[in-house]
């Protein structure tokens, strides 16, 4: 990776306030040598995607000499609270990688630069419109998605078919999925699964696969205490039996593939979305395939297609053209698109997608394979979440580790949760 682009994030509000006088964080105006404009872009990811990140960046440098790009990445968790602290700075990157649930969040804050204002030089004909409405706030656009994911089962496939147990199939149910996993726990000698109780987005399929969703169009919960203590519940007696992680290995999780129980080793599977999950490669010894995730008991899908994440500018760059030219070449330029592949999901740039397509290879084509599997067959999207759901996310997990460590019961967990919750989705 090129040293002179990557760059620590500043890990507090002091610190970003002494790098708004001394520059030395890189923010936005600053000019390298020989005058060039300097543009910051952060991002999440893992190793290989940083890899392909790097590689497109210096091809637009390439075709825009004019700009140096300096880029900085981490696990998904450790850059919501950076990008966080760096938004109530006054101090975001000018070009920012930013998750379905950070929209309404960043744009309500007035984080995010209105990207309609730069329609001369971002271009957003190609994309799908109701996947490039998913990031407009108040019919403003605030963000492009880049790719479409959805959510899968990674799955060593060594351990797999040396235990002996049936491999998955096209589809399975919740409980179907359970059976699976004490099965493979008792043949392995580990867990089937990473516990899926920690995960709000594993818990929303879940919930969908009961007719159900995790808000209402108004921003409310849609779900009770009661629905909540049965995934709880059901997780809870998962994790008793040894079919899923231990409390100790479930509370490493970071966002990272690194440090999931599969990534380390000490699993069979693991539920993540498609894209992140090529992470897994490098890891996983015995080769990674992926399966649909369970549906409900009636059959009903709750997986579905969403914008894997999204690109958006700050809207305090001094650069605003330049920042959606990196944003447009990101999502548009044919030679990035065949660069990064499907490490942020498929390319949203209908043109592109069909042209890449016959070409992606290895664990790109996985996935774009996965994904033609479950054309048809996925129910719509929900609208992009409330504000209050990014925070909402770290207290699921929270309240999950007070149940997975015996100190609370599903149902003491469920009621703390929809207390907290309707607090936090009305401040």
């Amino acid at each position: 990776m090129p040293r002179h682009r990557t760059k620590g994030f500043c890990a507090s509000a002091a610190a970003l306030a002494l790098c708004a006088v001394l520059a030395g964080c890189g923010g936005s105006g600053e000019s390298a040598g020989g005058g060039k404009i300097v543009l910051r872009y952060t991002w999440w990811g893992n190793p290989d995607r940083a890899e392909r990140t790097e590689q497109a960046v210096a091809l637009f440098e390439k075709q825009h000499p004019g700009v140096d790009v300096t880029t900085s990445f981490s696990g998904y968790d450790a850059y919501k609270q950076k990008l966080a602290t760096q938004a109530a700075g006054g101090d975001a990157p000018d070009v920012m990688q930013l998750d379905y649930r950070q929209i309404d969040q960043y744009a309500s804050g007035g984080v995010l630069l209105d990207l309609a204002k730069q329609k001369a030089v971002l271009r957003t004909s190609e994309i799908d419109q109701g996947l490039l409405a998913t990031g407009r706030v108040d019919d403003v656009q605030y963000a492009i998605p880049q790719g479409r994911g959805t959510e899968t089962v990674a799955y060593d496939v060594g351990t797999w078919k040396k235990s002996g147990v049936p491999l998955p199939g096209r589809s399975w149910t919740w409980s179907q999925w359970a059976d699976t996993m004490r099965a493979l726990a008792k043949k392995t000698g580990k867990p089937g699964a990473t516990d899926p109780g920690q995960s709000e987005d594993a818990f929303e399929v879940w919930l969908r696969g009961q007719g159900k969703a995790l808000y209402t169009e108004d921003g409310g919960l849609g779900f009770t205490a009661e629905d909540l203590t049965r995934w709880w519940t059901f997780t809870d007696k998962l994790r008793r039996e040894g079919a899923v992680s231990p409390a100790e290995q479930t509370t490493q999780l970071d966002g990272s593939v690194e440090n999931t129980p599969l990534g380390r080793g000490t699993s069979v599977t693991d539920a993540n979305w498609d894209a992140p999950a090529s992470g897994f490669l490098a890891l996983v010894k015995g080769g990674v395939a992926l399966t649909p995730m369970p549906s409900g008991e009636d059959g009903t899908p709750g997986q579905y297609f969403k914008p894997s994440m999204f690109v958006g500018v700050s809207a305090n760059t001094a650069h605003p053209k330049e920042a959606a030219q990196l944003v447009d070449f990101l999502v548009n330029d044919r030679q990035a698109a065949k660069i990064l592949g499907a490490s942020r999901g498929i390319p949203v740039n209908e043109t592109v997608r069909d042209e890449i397509g016959p070409q992606l290879k290895d664990f790109d084509k996985t996935i774009a394979d996965y994904q033609a599997s479950l054309e048809g067959k996925l129910k719509d999207p929900p609208q992009a979440p409330p504000a209050g759901d990014n925070a909402l996310q770290s207290t699921f997990q929270r309240d999950y580790d007070q149940v997975s460590y015996e100190r609370m019961s599903p149902r003491e967990a469920a009621e703390n949760y929809i207390t907290e919750a309707k607090a936090e989705l009305r401040s």
